[in-house]
């Protein structure tokens, strides 16, 4: 059994409380050397024997309330916390021939989005932290994880409660009948001496540290998701440009060709290929329309508004490809949100295992009543009819078939799975960023094989239309060359689009910028979360009575 003394003892500050509460009850009046204990005028002077009993009393509850903060210092059972290995590479495979074009504080942790320099995309993206749908819904998920905080820190102090009780009976045999009325106060306290309480909050900050990474990971999602979707649409702009610019030529053609045909000099066959080149053209580009208004719509829902309230105006250039510097392999570890949140559950299973160990040691409750009771209503406040009681009690459970071996055992399975569980995140990791290093290294070697043949698509194009007009060549030629251009330049603006949203998933698998430094320690989420002793309900609680 692994036991550390606590620094801050809840369980002594709680005695403490207990202390002086009881020391401050008006009810309980030591007398003073040549003086008198009298509550105030009007009253009957106390019972000189009543006042040494509540006297002795005092004292006998002050003694057995530093006796057992001072005797019973409590431990933690259970094992300490020590962060699992996971396997870390010295540098990343696909990164050779990569070198750091900027510092990587010169992109804003908070707003990595700019590195793409685009007004609108940074209007939208600072949207999302006020209307995104999911990101509100993990907010509230972590602030419930904050109050459980507050319910396990509440298990440090007593509880106390008032009671009131009237009832009449009639004894049997001699058929006497009585009434007895009652009022006490009465508190009991379950002192925290083998940290079991200490192990649950220790478990639920952890879960609630764990809960702020996953609004972390669901903020950079659709920080990703809003920025893929918003490079996607450029992209379609443009292609919607490039269908527009090549429709206008091969009108031209079109018009060149009927012109031709209006001199004899070519057959109809070659005004219906312009013509059919023309039309096809046309219909590609009103079909981009249908996949810009769906990525318009998604950003829409992405930043919690309708789509009817969004239209995003088309602007004349896609946005830049950045630099993205993946930094050491190590440093992931600290900059990814599901890293974290995973390393955070495998210490709040940890603390899971000092919760269950700790049911093998008795539990000691200490506790206390005072009030009065009386045949009348009227003699409740009568020195008479008072009564108090104080003990203790210890439970030590000695035989239950195994269960609390099975509950540890349970614990421990569950704080291996977690460990496998972060281990796992970490490799998916890894394997994300080794993804997207190698997608924007393939791709930009594709863009620059692609942008040769685009080149050497519209020379060919440009030859066999001047061979047409010559009349060297039939229109068959300048169809298949136009076709070939198109479907090139096509096909460069894809790996364009490409590239981009191969940036934005590096940028994502890297963390966003985000640190382990922003999960909130224990003291922010207990001031976020603060115990409440006021006894009475939330105001929307009050039932309504009109």
């Amino acid at each position: 059994m692994n036991r550390r003394m606590a620094a801050y003892n809840p369980t002594v500050s709680g005695l403490r409380d207990l202390f002086d509460h009881l020391a401050n009850d008006p009810f309980v009046v030591p007398a003073q050397a040549g003086t008198h204990s009298c509550p105030g005028p009007g009253r009957r002077r106390m019972d000189p024997g009543l006042r040494r009993d509540q006297r002795r009393t005092s004292r006998l509850l002050a003694v057995t309330t530093v006796a057992a903060a001072l005797l019973l210092t409590a431990c933690t059972v259970g094992p300490d916390y020590q962060r699992a290995t996971a396997p870390v590479p010295l540098a990343y495979k696909e990164e050779t021939g990569w070198k750091q074009a900027r510092p990587a504080d010169a992109i804003d942790r908070g707003a990595w989005w700019s590195v793409f320099r685009d007004p609108v995309l940074d209007r939208l993206e600072r949207q999302i932290d006020i209307s995104n749908q999911n990101l509100k819904s993990a907010e509230a998920a972590f602030r419930q994880a904050e109050a459980i905080v507050a319910q396990a820190r509440a298990g440090f102090f007593p509880t106390a409660d008032i009671n009131a009780a009237a009832s009449r009976s009639r004894a049997p045999g001699s058929g006497v009948i009585s009434n007895q009325f009652r009022t006490t106060a009465s508190a009991s306290w379950l002192p925290d001496l083998w940290g079991r309480v200490r192990r649950i909050v220790e478990g639920d900050v952890a879960s609630a540290q764990a809960s702020a990474g996953d609004l972390a990971g669901v903020r950079l999602a659709a920080q990703g998701q809003l920025a893929s979707s918003y490079a996607q649409l450029r992209v379609a702009d443009e292609l919607k440009r490039l269908l527009d610019t090549s429709a206008k030529a091969f009108a031209e053609a079109l018009r060149i060709t009927e012109n031709q045909y209006n001199a004899g000099i070519v057959s109809a066959a070659d005004v219906a290929q312009a013509r059919t080149q023309l039309e096809s053209t046309l219909a590609q580009a009103i079909a981009v329309g249908v996949t810009r208004s769906r990525l318009e719509h998604a950003i829409a829902v992405v930043i919690g508004r309708p789509p009817a309230e969004l239209t995003i105006p088309p602007v004349a250039d896609v946005p830049p490809l950045p630099d993205v510097p993946a930094g050491l392999p190590s440093i992931l570890l600290e900059r990814r949100p599901d890293i974290a949140a995973a390393e955070r559950r495998m210490a709040a299973a940890n603390s899971d295992i000092g919760v269950a160990e700790a049911a093998f040691f008795p539990d000691v409750t200490l506790s206390a009543e005072y009030g009065s009771a009386a045949s009348k209503i009227g003699k409740l406040l009568s020195a008479s009819s008072r009564l108090w009681s104080f003990g203790s009690t210890a439970v030590q459970t000695i035989f239950d078939a195994g269960a609390r071996h099975a509950q540890v055992e349970q614990a421990r399975a569950v704080f291996d799975g977690a460990v496998a569980d972060y281990r796992q995140t970490v490799l998916t990791a890894f394997q994300q960023v080794e993804d997207q290093l190698a997608a924007q290294r393939v791709l930009a070697e594709q863009q620059a094989a692609q942008d040769a043949a685009v080149a050497a698509a519209r020379e060919a194009e440009r030859i066999f239309f001047n061979q047409y007009k010559a009349g060297t060549v039939a229109y068959t030629n300048v169809v298949v060359a136009q076709t070939a251009a198109l479907s090139a330049a096509q096909t460069a603006l894809n790996l364009r689009q490409s590239r981009l949203v191969a940036a934005v998933a590096l940028i994502q698998a890297l963390g966003g910028g985000w640190d382990a430094s922003q999960l909130p320690a224990q003291r922010k989420i207990e001031a976020d979360s603060p115990l409440n002793f006021n006894p009475l309900p939330p105001a929307d609680a009050w039932p309504r009575l009109w």
